[in-house]
């Protein structure tokens, strides 16, 4: 079974790809090797506005699979991940990420990517990754410029989780569903913000918008993947706290 759904909506002026592994939506290296494939598609699509991104069921997604974090098998993930986030970057087209249920580590590091946030009130938003002995990479640079430092901090460092309400007041997040559903509250953004655009002048403005996100994305990037490869993972703690998720228990921290 696929990992993705892709979807051509307005005449193929949208593209809607929904993570295909409820109930978490985990980001394995399967889904990710097909979210980059189809950023890498959709490049080639002259008359997108937009691309929405969700997940089937009631959640964005749980984020990355710890089972994924170990070894080699952390640099793998890790090259992989990144290299989708820089895919989506490339794409240049407006992403949208419509989100219910909870978007956590590796899925919030998929959502802040994009320009466009959408969520109900059952959205719940977190980096965990300090609970797990390590941290996260494309956030700790991807939130400070979403949400400012300090917010980042709060949710980098502690592992704290915001609701939606929380997350449309420190600017995470641009619409929050009313009364009518997210699904309306999606196409009614697309019809009145991005449909009426030029697609061209739409990618131009996207990419120069980001310029500066995207410029820091790809040098700083780098530099924290090999942080946390060579130096966070040697050491005793980052281990222990993702064999103690893995186990179901309370980790036991050496502090060093």
């Amino acid at each position: 079974m696929s990992r993705i759904l892709l979807h051509e909506l307005h005449g193929g002026a949208v593209a809607r790809l929904v993570l295909n592994a409820p109930k978490g939506n985990v980001l394995d290296g399967a889904m990710i090797a097909e979210i980059t494939w189809a950023a890498r598609e959709l490049a080639s699509r002259q008359r997108l506005r937009a691309v929405v991104l969700e997940g089937e069921g009631l959640h964005f997604s749980y984020g990355t699979a710890v089972q994924e974090h170990y070894g080699e098998r952390a640099a793998e993930m890790l090259a992989g991940f990144h290299g989708m986030l820089y895919a989506l970057l490339e794409l240049g087209t407006p992403l949208v990420a419509k989100v219910r249920g909870y978007c956590l580590g590796g899925g919030l590091e998929l959502a802040a990517l994009c320009h466009f946030l959408i969520c109900d009130r059952t959205a719940r938003f977190g980096q965990p990754e300090a609970k797990l002995g390590v941290f996260a990479p494309a956030a700790s640079l991807l939130l400070p410029m979403r949400v400012g430092q300090t917010k980042a901090d709060e949710l980098l460092l502690t592992g704290a989780t915001l609701d939606a309400d929380e997350a449309l007041a420190c600017g995470l997040v641009t619409t929050l569903a009313d009364w009518d559903g997210l699904d309306t509250a999606v196409e009614r953004f697309l019809e009145q913000r991005l449909l009426p655009l030029s697609a061209s002048s739409l990618r131009h403005a996207a990419r120069a918008a980001r310029w500066s996100f995207e410029q820091t994305m790809r040098a700083e990037l780098p530099r924290l993947e090999k942080r946390y490869l060579e130096q966070l993972m040697a050491t005793h703690d980052a281990t222990e706290g993702l064999n103690a998720f893995l186990e179901k228990r309370e980790p036991r921290w050496s502090h060093d």
